[in-house]
């Protein structure tokens, strides 16, 4: 299970007192859940005007991380090309994988000085947010418009006699070039027709040059042959050849343009593969920065809603649970009897009813302050 329930409860006589008891509640005798402390700092309280304020803006500024986090992880697995290993061995928070980091959790007094209010604090983490989202829009703007360029070519390459592009096919010594009156043209003929087309293409127009017919390449279906003739025929014989199921293939044989071609491809191949590797880098580390300014917002929701909750002096236990999946329910229920007594209004109101006044903000509402945690961003296509 990745998914973590986030909780604080006010402290009784002592906040080890509320651990204790959860953990008495949910481990001790049924497995219901493994459990740690999650520490969060003394933070600036301000006032209470502040703070409400601040609990909306904290919701809001949650799903944007949220939401940023997993588009970093998924254009990840875009850019691996859905290794699903490769991609969970580089999506990882401060070094080690995000269910550790998660269950260790120790507040950054580096990047989110707890000397500054919790409104400075929440909007260095927008501002910061924000960046790696703009980034990641130019970076990945740039990096599919190279694939996309690259795929095209490939496809050109690729596919069946009919559509694809004959230069990687064709030799020079294939044609009659620079010749006033005679053009050499390319017909695919299906395999089943290899007969007919010997019998008839001498007759398919006047001024067909005799036995000048010559198989250049197969693929599964269909071959592909060179015939030459007199430039003034061609039209009468590219219609003669589609009443007997001969495609013609408009293709000039171009040395200049062929070049081209091919470098254009070497370049863009290159490219990709210069780009691969700093991409792959700067999502890695910004991976690791979103989550952790992620995971320091539901930090700061805990504390905010904590206060504004159980009151001042700041005095709750913040508690993260990871659910035994087969006992959910049974958590749920083991939990509201431990602490129904904080808020009798809170019979379990179901998130789908809508309260007049009551933001819900699409987060259940229980006696306890509760914010969820899903470790798990991809989803993988199988």
């Amino acid at each position: 299970m990745t998914e973590f329930w986030l909780i604080s409860a006010p402290g009784e006589k002592t906040c080890q007192q509320t651990w204790d008891k959860l953990m008495v509640a949910t481990t001790r005798t049924n497995n219901l859940s493994t459990n740690n402390k999650f520490n969060i700092p003394d933070l600036k309280v301000g006032t209470l005007d502040v703070l409400v304020g601040l609990s909306d803006e904290l919701a809001k500024l949650d799903t944007f991380v949220e939401s940023v986090v997993k588009k970093v992880a998924q254009y990840m697995a875009d850019v691996l090309e859905d290794s699903r290993d490769k991609v969970q061995e580089n999506l990882l928070a401060n070094g080690v994988d995000l269910v550790t980091y998660v269950t260790r959790f120790q507040w950054d007094m580096a990047k989110y000085p707890i000397k500054q209010s919790l409104k400075n604090i929440s909007e260095i983490i927008s501002k910061q947010v924000t960046q790696i989202d703009n980034d990641l829009k130019a970076r990945a703007s740039a990096y599919n418009n190279l694939k996309g360029n690259l795929q095209n070519l490939e496809r050109k390459n690729a596919g069946s006699l009919m559509t694809r592009s004959l230069a990687d096919i064709v030799k020079k010594e294939d044609f009659v070039l620079d010749s006033e009156y005679l053009i050499t043209m390319l017909v695919v003929v299906p395999k089943t027709s290899y007969a007919d087309w010997q019998k008839t293409y001498e007759t398919l127009a006047e001024m067909v040059v005799p036995r000048s017919t010559k198989l250049l390449f197969e693929d599964g279906d269909s071959g592909l042959f060179s015939v030459t003739l007199f430039r003034k025929a061609v039209d009468d014989f590219k219609h003669k050849a589609r009443e007997n199921k001969f495609t013609v293939r408009d293709f000039q044989y171009n040395e200049e343009e062929m070049k081209a071609d091919k470098e254009e491809m070497t370049r863009l191949s290159t490219d990709k593969k210069k780009q691969f590797g700093p991409l792959v880098r700067w999502l890695k580390v910004n991976f690791s920065e979103a989550f952790i300014a992620w995971i320091h917002i539901k930090a700061l929701r805990v504390f905010v809603e904590s206060v504004l909750r159980y009151g001042l002096p700041v005095n709750f236990q913040a508690m993260l649970l990871q659910p035994n999946k087969k006992n959910m329910k049974k958590l749920r229920e083991v939990l509201y009897d431990l602490y129904k007594h904080l808020d009798s209004s809170a019979a379990i109101i179901d998130a789908s009813m809508d309260i007049p006044g009551l933001n819900l903000s699409q987060q259940e509402y229980y006696p306890y302050v509760y914010y969820k945690i899903d470790c798990n961003l991809l989803d993988f296509k199988v």
